[in-house]
């Protein structure tokens, strides 16, 4: 990232600010309207032949939206990161194609990368957390940075004892500069209706729904003990296991603000994107297998598919971190999930509409008819009812993204007439999350057989299948 200015890094080392004037200040442009208003007015010019600047013109733009959403933190922050990676829409031109991957590639930076703040603040809340100077709880700890991003950063570590670690550190004021945010109507407004300019195919429902996601999701990540619980749990679950890896807690270096845990090398989503097919469609096996086998060996559902959380190794295993956001579901969610997903793939109309009906998706007074059920929800899982092997890609992420919540096309009535409960709103957006990472990694893999091992008992499916039942009839954790 480039380098700061000086009076840009001392604004940086200061606590963030809470009062709602000066959180907009940020978003204010230089003509008067906000940021998210100019940047939505540049969306909407079209790229022309006759300007052969436009595009700089635009990725410029792009730039300094993105900057200006680093410094903001919190909830604007992480609203850029979703953009960064849910389905971008489909695009309707060339041109708006070739907008949109301007302001996608940009808001790209938000999933690894974020301003971070001085060594010295950083040094200051940890030692406020675990309650002595850093050099008693480390032996080696790294000032700067290896990753930040809209609540806190990591820094690389090594305890005396010798082992390698991650630090997680909160920002200070963070989270009275989020609970501000949450209050400020206006603020959030205002970028989702950018959002809504990126992403055309989003209804109003569906923003609405994003909001109060990000609202509940963010909130919940402040929380470091109970992101420690949460990632200690994945990890006993999957210790040992031969292509799923979560790194250990270390819970006597972790508390409020501060959270430790085994470190972990690997290479980033920008690096995984451009790897060998072979490579990718192993990574891509075991980010679905993680994602919906954890949903149903374990109940639990990481509701954070940011590629950022993933780290990309050789032998095709992947490493899964941040567990700030967890999903938990009862035996009954499950099994009404799992009707709903083979009455779709055995093309059981009315099957799917009962199990819709016990999610208490339906209203009975103006509901869908089954057939239109079917189609709605069918088409968003083409992965598993056509011809398989399937392979994922940007643009079946983002027509199932448009088929599932346009507010036009063939299927906008069922759409409109559908109201998830709060339990089920996260599996949504994280089972379009998922696609949409797939969708980038262009991953093939036999998807429908992977999902019979699960909901029907089939036999292992492919080589990592095998190796994946292996670990789970073992049982026994190293």
């Amino acid at each position: 990232m480039a380098d700061l200015g000086s009076s840009d890094r001392e604004r940086d080392a200061r606590p963030i600010t809470t009062g709602r004037v000066r959180r907009m200040i940020p978003l204010v442009g230089a003509t008067g309207r906000t940021a998210g208003e100019a940047v939505a007015a540049a969306l909407q010019r079209r790229l022309r032949g006759a300007e052969p600047d436009a595009a700089a013109r635009q990725a410029r733009a792009a730039d300094r939206y993105v900057e200006l959403l680093g410094r903001s933190r919190g909830v604007l922050m992480k609203a850029g990161q979703i953009m960064s990676f849910v389905a971008p829409g489909a695009p309707s031109s060339v041109e708006s194609a070739a907008q949109r991957s301007i302001y996608q590639s940009a808001f790209q930076r938000l999933q690894a990368d974020a301003p971070p703040m001085e060594p010295e603040l950083a040094a200051s809340v940890v030692e406020a957390e675990l309650g002595a100077p850093v050099e008693a709880s480390f032996a080696e700890f790294a000032p700067e940075p290896i990753a930040a991003a809209s609540i806190g950063q990591v820094h690389r570590a090594r305890l005396h004892d010798g082992r390698e670690v991650a630090v997680k550190v909160q920002y200070p004021g963070v989270e009275r500069a989020i609970r501000a945010d949450l209050a400020n109507v206006e603020l959030l407004t205002t970028f989702l209706r950018l959002a809504r300019t990126t992403l055309p195919s989003m209804t109003r429902l569906d923003i609405r729904t994003i909001a109060a996601e990000v609202a509940e999701r963010i909130t919940e990540e402040l929380d470091y003990r109970r992101e420690a619980a949460h990632q200690a749990e994945f990890a006993r679950a999957y210790r040992g296991h031969p292509f799923i890896r979560v790194p250990d807690v270390i819970p006597e270096l972790s508390a409020d603000r501060v959270l430790t845990s085994e470190f972990v090398d690997g290479l980033r989503w920008a690096e995984a994107i451009e790897a060998d097919r072979e490579l990718r469609d192993r990574w891509g096996e075991a980010i679905f297998r993680f994602a919906f086998g954890s949903l149903r060996r374990l109940r639990l559902f990481n509701a954070d598919p940011h590629p950022g959380n993933y780290l990309f190794h050789p032998d095709g295993a992947v490493s899964f971190v941040d567990f700030g956001s967890v999903s938990r579901f009862t035996a009954a969610q499950i099994a009404v999930i799992q009707r709903v997903v083979t009455a779709t793939v055995a093309g059981d109309a009315d099957e799917l509409w009962q199990a819709f009906a016990e999610m208490g998706v339906l209203d009975a007074a103006d509901a869908p008819t089954p057939a239109e059920m079917l189609g709605w929800y069918g088409h968003g899982l083409a992965n598993l009812t056509a011809e398989q092997p399937f392979t994922h890609t940007p643009e079946f992420a983002a027509d199932t993204l448009a088929q599932r919540y346009s507010p036009v096309g063939e299927w906008s009535r069922v759409a409109r007439r559908l109201q998830l409960p709060p339990e089920y709103v996260f599996l949504t957006r994280i089972d379009l999350g998922i696609i949409a990472v797939l969708g980038e990694l262009r991953a093939t893999g036999h998807w429908e057989a992977i999902r019979k091992e699960w909901d029907e008992g089939g036999a292992p499916a492919t080589p990592l299948g095998v190796l994946d039942a292996e670990f789970w009839t073992a049982g026994a954790r190293p």
